[in-house]
């Protein structure tokens, strides 16, 4: 009598989610996990908890959304990237990738895609990634390319360009109608810190004062939503 073939099984991909809106997190697990290569291992709705994950489950790639409470979703890869280089990361987002996806990039992920994609846009993002490849769309590729060909990496920056990470995240919060108080609270940040950035971006944005500065914030927000 012939021994039974034992067919080795496939790698299961363990995948950790990081998003502060419970609905999300399921709804990307299920869509996730219908793969029977893909798993999700744990899910986490802020930094600290993302942190605790990675190194308790040690998952092969971190979806991180950009969009977190309390410490950024760049900050968040940033503090990933710098503690696992190797660690592979998919940054998700509602925001506009032409924004946010070079400084996801340059913070540690290896790609960058909007939530409002198709699923099977996504799923191909996350299995390029896995792949241990680059994903962006391909507008955000014909962006970089630009960029790369007229030397505006380094150079030439302008606007909202100009902006740190952080700077850019307060400026969304005082576009979304925060007061200086409570970006403070929100970003576990002093008072004077948040103005010492509002007083850094009226400066490289050219405006005159804090008035300017909230009304072009609010113009800005509208159109990159």
């Amino acid at each position: 009598m012939s021994a039974k073939k034992i067919t080795p099984q496939k790698k299961k991909y363990q995948i950790l989610l990081v998003d502060d809106h419970p609905i999300m997190r399921e709804g990307f697990t299920q869509l996730i996990n219908h793969h029977p290569d893909l798993h999700v291992c744990a899910h986490a709705g802020n930094a600290a908890k993302a942190l605790d994950s990675l190194t308790t489950f040690k998952p092969d790639l971190a979806i991180v959304d950009i969009a977190l409470n309390g410490t950024s979703g760049i900050e968040l890869i940033k503090n990933i990237h710098s503690r696992w280089p190797e660690q592979l990361i998919l940054a998700l987002s509602m925001h506009e990738e032409s924004v946010h996806g070079e400084r996801a990039l340059r913070a540690g992920a290896r790609g960058y895609v909007m939530k409002n994609e198709a699923t099977e846009e996504i799923m191909r993002a996350i299995r390029e990634v896995l792949k241990g490849e680059v994903y962006l769309s391909k507008e955000m590729r014909s962006i970089v390319v630009q960029k790369f060909l007229n030397g505006e990496q380094n150079n030439g920056r302008s606007g909202i360009d100009q902006l740190s990470d952080r700077e850019l995240e307060v400026f969304q919060l005082i576009g979304g109608g925060r007061k200086t108080s409570q970006i403070a609270a929100e970003l576990h940040l002093s008072v004077k810190t948040v103005e010492t950035y509002r007083a850094h971006i009226k400066e490289k944005l050219n405006l005159r004062d804090g008035m300017e500065l909230v009304r072009h914030a609010i113009q800005w927000m509208g159109n990159h939503q």
